[in-house]
């Protein structure tokens, strides 16, 4: 899993994003795809243990949850 950064808020966003970018580029593609798989395991869990993508029959339909 991955790690949580928390950055001081008197440095620049600019500089935050460079650092990102530069920290994704150096990581393999395995490194990358197995990043993705997480991040997908993460957000199954907070959604209570459902996919967030379900077939609606014609493909795959992206939708948010009715909750008011």
């Amino acid at each position: 899993m991955g790690r949580l950064k928390i950055y001081d808020t008197d440095i620049p966003r600019e500089s935050i994003i460079a650092e990102r970018e530069a920290v994704y580029l150096n990581k393999s593609a395995e490194q990358k795809i197995h990043a993705l798989l997480q991040l997908n395991y993460v957000a199954v869990q907070l959604n209570g243990g459902k996919p967030l993508k379900q077939p609606q029959g014609r493909g795959i339909i992206i939708r948010k949850a009715n909750h008011i």
